[in-house]
Parts: structure tokens; C-alpha cells; sequence
């Protein structure tokens, strides 16, 4: 099946959050610890307020900034987010136009539900994208 529902992708997921307060080298050493590349910045009420990634983590240290700073410093505020209905071929053309690689899935009501990465997807959603974006620079 080359069009997955992401709840099939996120079942059984506990995606790693931490508060805003948090310090880079906290997120970076659990982000290590349970093998992710991204971590949920959460406020109060488990609502998502941003994200901070592997990619975040070397720009922040690249820059010579102190791994204690807080989270809410240097993580990406309001993120794109995908709704759980939607599907694997959704979530991969959203990365690929946006650049990134972790999409947070929350929803309606705003509720974090998990996390999906580009790595969660099976070779054929892959392919299928890539066909796509072939067949769309061929007619441009």
C-alpha cells in the first residue's frame, strides 16, 4: 500500500516532549537516548508551541551557543503540523516542500498526537513522491 493513513504510522508512538524551559543539551541527550531526531516543545496544557531537531541542535552549537540555553530560544515556533486523517503521500509532499523532516500530527481540537519523519515511510511512498515530482518538472 503506497497510501498509508497516518494512524497506521503513529500507532503506539509517545513521541519525546519537553517543556520550553528545558535546555538544549537536555533535549539533545534524550534525543539521543531514544533514538529521534526531534523533540515536541510542549506548554502547560500538552499544547504544541514549537520544535526543536538535530538540525536545530548543530546550528545552535555550530554558532558557539551555550548548550544550557532554553528551548524556547531556539526552537522553531508554531511548526507546520499535519491532521491525523491525512496521508503518508501528504505528510511526504509537506516535508519535501517545506524542507523539513519531522512533521508534528495534532488534532482539531489541538491535541499533539505524535510526530512522523521522513524515515517512517516505506520506500514505495518514496517512490511514489519522487514519480510525482518528476512528472510535475517535466511539465513545468
Amino acid at each position: 500500500m503506497t497510501n498509508r493513513p497516518m494512524s497506521e504510522i503513529l500507532r503506539n508512538q509517545v513521541p519525546l516532549t519537553l517543556p520550553p524551559e528545558a535546555s538544549v543539551q537536555d533535549a539533545c541527550k534524550r534525543m539521543h537516548a531514544r533514538k529521534v531526531g526531534a523533540v515536541l516543545v510542549v506548554g502547560p496544557k500538552g499544547d504544541l508551541v514549537g520544535i526543536f531537531t538535530g538540525r536545530d541542535a548543530v546550528r545552535v552549537l555550530g554558532r558557539g551557543q551555550d548548550p544550557a540555553t532554553a528551548l524556547r530560544r531556539v526552537m522553531t515556533r508554531r511548526p507546520e503540523t499535519l491532521p491525523p486523517g491525512c496521508t503518508a503521500i501528504e505528510a511526504l509532499r509537506l516535508m519535501r516542500d517545506g524542507g523539513f523532516r519531522h512533521v508534528p500530527v495534532v488534532g482539531e481540537d489541538g491535541a499533539l498526537v505524535g510526530i512522523v519523519s521522513r524515515g517512517d515511510f516505506r520506500g514505495l511512498e518514496q517512490d511514489r513522491l519522487d514519480e510525482e515530482t518528476g512528472i510535475w518538472e517535466r511539465i513545468a
